[in-house]
């Protein structure tokens, strides 16, 4: 595995995000350890963490506590990252300030994940949306103090535009805070929007970033070739369904065929090439990726060690360009 510095941080991270979301909704409790052990054993060591919605709410971090109490080091060993939002109160809880960013929901989230995360301290809390209604003094003010109490390291942003990442940080700079260091974003080959300003900001102010979808729901992991072979086309729920219904656009369609075509041409696997194209671009800390299983993980272990030719990074141009410089993509 291959390792960087997170952003202007001090801190090592691997290439490779180990996005949990799909424990406890997807994939049994035993399954998911087996593929954090697998996730340690390969070195990665950033565990990205999300808190689930209705029934689910809290299941993936109870089961991430549950495996740092088998001990071995394993707490010790990874770079915990975990997120707040939306509510985890039960669904019919009418009570307010149960989500968004107050400094009472900050604090009440954090505590409340520290518990079923069973640690003491999260490395880094991702403010995992915008709210538009809490001043970004009082977000930090409430983040500064649970830095001070040591309950938390670093903070960073999901779903943030470009502009969001420079009025935080600006804030955090007047308040002598280090701001956010890492930004999570829709980013891949077929879906490049966030070239336009949310990696100009991260470069800006010195964010990693990790690129969610890296695969755009499955679209660029081989499924037309999967198809060619007789298999069926998978299901999955969220923006993998999605994926799989963009198939039905002859244009969309075209455009993966020539993509696994190109590929093909180098011998190479499309998942594999699309996980290694984000690790070729600017402030790219590395892909999110959520595996089902020790299988998929492999994919993107082997993806960190890929060195694509300078002729086929060219060709993926071709066949996914990007919107261009910014601002010149969205205002000339």
């Amino acid at each position: 595995m291959e390792y960087t510095q997170l952003g202007r941080t001090g801190l090592q991270v691997s290439r490779v995000v180990l996005c949990t979301g799909k424990f406890g909704p997807a994939i049994s409790e035993a399954d998911s350890f087996t593929v954090m052990d697998a996730a340690l054993g390969v070195g990665i060591n950033v565990f990205a963490n999300v808190y689930d919605w209705g029934e689910n709410k809290g299941q993936t971090e109870k089961i991430i506590g549950n495996w740092f109490a088998q001990g071995g080091g394993r707490r010790e060993k990874v770079v915990l990252a975990t997120k707040l939002y939306a509510s985890m109160a039960p669904d019919n809880d009418p009570s307010p300030n149960m989500g968004r960013l107050s400094a009472l929901n900050i604090r009440r989230s954090v505590e409340a994940g520290l518990e079923r995360l069973r640690t003491d301290c999260i490395d880094l809390l991702q403010l995992h949306h915008v709210d538009r209604n809490t001043p970004w003094e009082e977000i930090w003010q409430a983040i500064d103090v649970l830095v001070q109490q040591g309950k938390i390291l670093y903070a960073g942003s999901s779903n943030h535009a470009g502009w969001h990442i420079a009025q935080a940080n600006e804030t955090a700079g007047r308040r002598g805070s280090l701001g956010l260091v890492v930004g999570e974003c829709l980013y891949n080959l077929a879906e490049r929007r966030a070239e336009m300003e949310v990696i100009p900001a991260a470069q800006s102010y010195g964010l990693g970033v990790w690129a969610r979808s890296p695969l755009h729901g499955g679209l660029l992991g081989g499924v037309l070739r999967r198809l060619h072979e007789g298999g069926a086309m998978p299901t999955a729920r969220g923006r993998a369904a999605s994926a799989a219904k963009a198939l039905e656009n002859p244009a969309i369609r075209d455009r993966v065929q020539a993509y696994e075509d190109l590929v093909d041409q180098y011998g190479l696997d499309p998942g594999e090439v699309a996980l290694a194209w984000l690790l070729t671009r600017p402030s790219i800390t590395g892909p999110a990726i959520g595996p089902g299983s020790v299988e998929c993980l492999e994919t993107a272990v082997r993806a960190v060690q890929l060195q694509l030719p300078q002729e086929l990074l060219t060709a993926l141009e071709e066949v996914f360009p990007g919107p261009g410089p910014s601002p010149e993509a969205f205002a000339w």
